[in-house]
């Protein structure tokens, strides 16, 4: 009978021992879930801002404004402009 309850008493501390193991290791798991969340949520916040400032860069007026000033180029008109051909092809267009 005692043996029984020896082999009884070791069965209960080892199942202990591996329910401890497992608490510890779900809530390891559970931490390192809500970080990433957390990493996920800040990445996405960033990635919105910057989709957001993408747009006001891309602007019309701003693309506009940046073509006159860093390119120095110019509205077209027929007074500028010029058409360039090769021999028979530009002869051929009216």
């Amino acid at each position: 009978m005692t043996r029984v309850n020896v082999l009884l008493v070791l069965a209960i501390l080892a199942s202990a021992m591996y329910l401890v193991g497992v608490q510890y290791e779900s809530r390891r798991l559970f931490t390192e879930l809500e970080r990433t969340q957390r990493e996920a949520r800040r990445l996405n916040t960033e990635y919105e801002r910057l989709q957001v400032e993408k747009r006001s860069q891309a602007t019309p007026a701003r693309v506009e404004r940046l073509a006159r000033e860093k390119l120095q180029m110019r509205q077209v008109s027929p007074g500028i402009t010029m058409y360039l051909g090769s021999g028979d092809a530009a002869q051929q267009q009216p």
